[in-house]
């Protein structure tokens, strides 16, 4: 029966969703690790293909669906030709950047970059692999005026663990120090997983959202690290939330690696997560992509909420 509604809800004409409005899924398939951004009357969505590097873009997030769409980069470099994995869009030094994972295949896998121009739509020329070491799901983080790279790499032990490292240029990282490891009963489903990491900053707070447990079962979720101050490069300046804090419901199977996008006017942070169909999780190209208002607790702390059902017609971000 679920297979039914998420198929029924793709059909949905964009006429049927009043403007302001929107449903998910955003994009039906191929949409693991969804990344949105902003910028100047334009949301630009991207996600791992495996192959190569495509970005869509529309006027509205229910543009999406159906939206302008183009092939940004492919690698025919045997080192970084394959196995593209979680595109993310960030603007340093002026310039659009687009992070990402990639490697000849197999089990090798590296941090790459590759640089635009003032909009995401631009042109981009590859820039620079960022890490020497095993390292999916890159991600930057800006503290007190100072970027970090924060990505999925694997411990001494081979545990794929989160770990930090200052920038020192828009394609190059320092050393690394290890920010968070798979240790409680929530992230080991399957086996022990710590990855896609994202900031959000809120209220002059920071956090950074990861994903924990194995893709491929129904209790990957999110988790939650925050920052108490002091040196971001050490773990004891972040504290790891006791358990997840956004997870499978109403159908939505494995909701993780999310990012997150700011609306049209400024007032609100929205989540992009990935989830399925598949009641036993999934790492492939069945994954669809949702996104979701993100609220706030009393104490100022983020309220991520529930999945909705797919197809449930929602209020879109404020300034559409």
């Amino acid at each position: 029966m679920i297979r039914n509604i998420l198929l029924s809800a793709l059909c949905i004409l964009p006429s049927l969703v009043s403007a302001g409005n929107y449903s998910n899924p955003l994009k039906a398939n191929n949409a693991g690790d969804p990344n949105i951004v902003y910028e100047n009357g334009w949301y630009y969505l991207m996600s791992t293909t495996g192959a190569d590097l495509q970005m869509t873009r529309a006027h509205t997030l229910d543009g999406l669906k159906q939206g302008e769409r183009k092939q940004v980069f492919k690698d025919s470099t045997p080192s970084r030709c394959c196995n593209v994995w979680a595109p993310e869009m960030h603007k340093v030094e002026g310039a659009w950047h687009i992070y990402y994972a990639a490697g000849a295949g197999g089990d090798e896998q590296h941090a790459h970059v590759i640089k635009g121009g003032s909009s995401p739509w631009d042109a981009f020329t590859y820039l620079g692999q960022m890490r020497p070491d095993w390292s999916i799901d890159g991600t930057l983080l800006t503290i007190a005026n100072k970027n970090y790279f924060v990505y999925s790499g694997r411990d001494t032990d081979g545990v794929q663990s989160l770990f930090i490292a200052p920038m020192t240029g828009a394609a190059t990282s320092g050393q690394r120090s290890l920010l968070a490891k798979p240790t409680q009963s929530w992230e080991t489903n399957g086996f022990g997983v710590n990855e896609g990491p994202f900031a959000l900053y809120h209220g002059g707070r920071t956090w950074l959202t990861f994903s924990a447990s194995f893709c491929g079962t129904a209790q990957y979720s999110l988790g939650l690290l925050t920052y108490n101050g002091g040196d971001p490069l050490q773990q004891g300046s972040w504290t790891k939330s006791n358990g997840p804090v956004f997870k499978s419901a109403d159908g939505n199977y494995g909701p993780g690696h999310n990012s997150f996008f700011t609306s049209p006017d400024g007032s609100q942070i929205w989540n992009v997560y990935h989830a399925t169909n598949n009641s036993n999780g999934s790492c492939g190209g069945d994954r669809y992509a949702n996104a979701l208002i993100v609220n706030w607790k009393s104490d100022g702390t983020p309220d991520f909420g529930v999945p909705p059902e797919v197809g449930a017609v929602l209020p879109g971000p404020k300034g559409e």
